[in-house]
């Protein structure tokens, strides 16, 4: 199963450099979601990357602010204010990151019309070939604000 998440151009950016390996949300998905799509929001809007799923954890936000704070790619205003009034949250490790060298409108990525409030469920028939799609060497590539996808 995959999924696609709504991220931000700037923890995008940082995704692609490694200081990103976790993202967090406020419900998990299913556990079957093996693979994440990652669509960057305003002004990008596209599908940028995809990475594998690793551990799930789901506890308290402050105690996964505690255990993840140096990977989050977050101050912790930032980190808390999300969190604001939700007793559990959702850290997702970021694994096998592969970025598209041709970001995807995505119209055109899953036929889908309406960017993703903060996750969904791809299509059980989108199937993308990894080979022609993407490549994983990512330590030359940043997304940065003058660069835009």
């Amino acid at each position: 199963m995959r999924a696609i998440l709504s991220v931000k151009p700037e923890y995008v950016e940082l995704i692609t450099k490694g200081e990103k390996k976790y993202e967090f949300r406020k419900s998990r998905f299913r556990k079957d979601v093996k693979e994440v799509f990652v669509y960057a929001t305003k002004p990008v809007m596209k599908v940028v990357l995809k990475f594998k799923v690793g551990k799930i954890i789901v506890d308290t936000p402050w105690n996964l602010w505690k255990r993840f704070r140096n990977l989050s790619g977050l101050s912790e205003a930032e980190f808390f204010s999300y969190f604001k009034n939700v007793n559990k949250g959702v850290a997702i490790e970021i694994k096998d990151v592969d970025i598209l060298p041709n970001p995807i409108a995505l119209e055109e990525f899953a036929s889908i019309s309406t960017p993703p409030q903060s996750w969904m469920y791809l299509p059980a028939e989108k199937s993308m070939d990894p080979e022609a799609y993407y490549f994983s060497d990512v330590s030359d590539i940043t997304l940065s604000p003058a660069k835009r996808l």
